[in-house]
């Protein structure tokens, strides 16, 4: 080996561990950085012996797209399980204790108490006040199942307008990696931008990536509405500030598509968009359906007849602001909202209790106990047992889990028992909607450390480089001083 061809060899490694150190360097300082993949300098050898052709992204295509599939769909049920956590919340938590379901139990012992002791005003009025509970604890509920969809209305919203800025951050980062890879410049930084917009994304809406020439990426829905070509597509939702129980709430619209809402309590649905549309326009709605059924049966069991010609029937006990008896099993929209009891029993609006006993609570009732026995008890057998006897509910009052939709909770059965299934749907939808969250979020975690171990930086391996570039780097220097020894003796002869 000639000393220019030593000293070339030497420039090369020097040049060679002063690339491969920066890389590393680079690789060790962004270990924790999520959103960064590891770098690794690809070394080849010529006749003018090695150098640094390129610096290679650990890039895993496969794993990247099973990360994103697996990231939205855990948004998605985590989405769905916080909406139902809410509904539950509505009802008191663990103990329902707030519900229709435990009121109309308390109700129901209170009718029974002034059964046994039918002139008891005491007796009378603890029956009034349980009958005002159970009318307040639907009020109540039904409102809270309203603020459920408005505020899912309001996340759709802000998660419409997340989405639109992240796709124009997308386009931006795009448009670099072509930049780059068309000028044959490293892209790795603009790769990272892109792929970490990406996965913001993913958690919003379901996405499949495709590439093309130049590295250019174009983004799809998983039914194939385009999210991303060239330009991001326009993401559109009108929101609505009051929501009601006739209020139907508006489409996510993606290029022009309407977005679906998911379906199940393993939600079909990806990315949290679909989820929010599923307890806005399904799971919510079908509750309050339930509670407006709830109503109806109420208003329906302690009905009394007409005076006027011909004979009708006209709300008793429990009224609401229809003013009417349904002749039918359907759901009438927002009863429970504004179901009462009325004033007529209710002593301090000058009404007297004992007309829950008699008869004639409605002021064109028909009176039953003509002669005011205190004894008399005929009207409250009648209504404590009509609590305990089958009725017709409307069939499509919210799907049971395990049951075809159309098919609705049990349809006749009793008032009780309908409040109590009607928990039990809501329950088991939570339920089976948690066993779904923790395996989603199990499936995201496995995801998320294949991707790591084959992307992510490991610092053992990054130091054991760092040390074979430093051993490089000592042959170099060996070279360089055998080289300056070499010149030295030259020198010292030709002096």
């Amino acid at each position: 080996m000639s000393l220019t061809s030593a000293l070339n060899t030497a420039q090369s490694i020097f040049n060679n561990t002063g690339t491969q150190s920066s890389v590393v360097s680079n690789n060790i300082s962004n270990a924790g950085n999520k959103d960064y993949v590891r770098r690794q300098a690809m070394l080849t050898t010529s006749l003018n012996g090695a150098q640094v052709v390129q610096i290679n992204r650990a890039q895993e295509d496969a794993l990247l797209r099973q990360y994103l599939k697996t990231s939205s769909q855990d948004s998605a049920q985590q989405t769905l399980l916080g909406g139902l956590e809410d509904l539950k919340s509505i009802m008191g938590g663990n103990d329902y204790e707030t519900s229709p379901s435990t009121y109309l139990g308390v109700f129901q012992e209170k009718l029974q108490a002034f059964r046994t002791t039918p002139g008891s005003t005491v007796a009378a009025q603890g029956a009034i006040t349980a009958a005002q509970d159970v009318a307040n604890s639907l009020n109540n509920a039904s409102q809270s199942v309203q603020d459920v969809r408005a505020n899912a209305d309001k996340e759709i919203t802000t998660a419409v307008d997340t989405l639109n800025t992240l796709l124009s951050q997308f386009e931006k980062a795009n448009n670099a990696v072509k930049t780059a890879t068309a000028s044959g410049t490293d892209a790795s930084g603009a790769l990272d931008e892109r792929e970490k917009v990406l996965k913001q994304i993913s958690q919003i809406v379901g996405v499949s990536a495709t590439t093309r020439d130049n590295n250019d990426m174009v983004l799809s829905t998983p039914d194939g509405t385009i999210l991303f070509e060239t330009v991001p597509r326009k993401v559109t939702f009108k929101s609505q500030d009051v929501y009601t129980a006739s209020t139907v709430g508006n489409s996510v619209y993606i290029d022009g598509v309407a977005l679906p809402l998911g379906k199940g309590s393993t939600t079909t649905g990806q990315g949290s968009l679909q989820s929010l549309l599923q307890i806005r326009d399904e799971i919510a709605p079908n509750f309050q359906k339930q509670l407006d059924e709830i109503a109806r049966g109420l208003v329906s069991l302690f009905k009394e007849q007409n005076t006027a010609a011909p004979p009708a029937y006209v709300p008793g006990l429990f009224t609401w602001s229809g003013g009417t008896v349904s002749t039918g099993a359907t759901a009438v929209a927002g009863m429970a909202s504004t179901i009462s009891v009325s004033a007529r029993v209710i002593t301090s609006q000058g009404g007297d209790p004992m007309r829950l006993r008699d008869g004639g609570v409605n002021a064109t009732g028909v009176v039953l106990n003509t002669s005011g026995v205190s004894g008399y008890t005929a009207e409250l057998d009648r209504l404590y047992t009509a609590m305990s006897a089958d009725i017709d509910f409307d069939p499509a009052a919210g799907a049971p889990v395990g049951f075809d939709a159309t098919t609705g909770i049990d349809s006749n059965v009793s008032i009780m028992e309908y409040a109590t299934n009607s928990l039990g749907w809501l329950e088991q939808y939570r339920s089976n909607a948690t066993t779904a969250a923790e395996n989603t979020s199990a499936a995201l975690s496995r995801s998320d450390e294949a991707y790591s171990n084959e992307t992510g930086v490991n610092l053992d391996e990054e130091l054991t480089l760092l040390l074979d570039i430093e051993q490089s780097y000592k042959a170099a220097t060996k070279i360089l001083n055998a080289v300056d020894e070499m010149l030295k003796s030259l020198l010292d002869i030709a002096s």
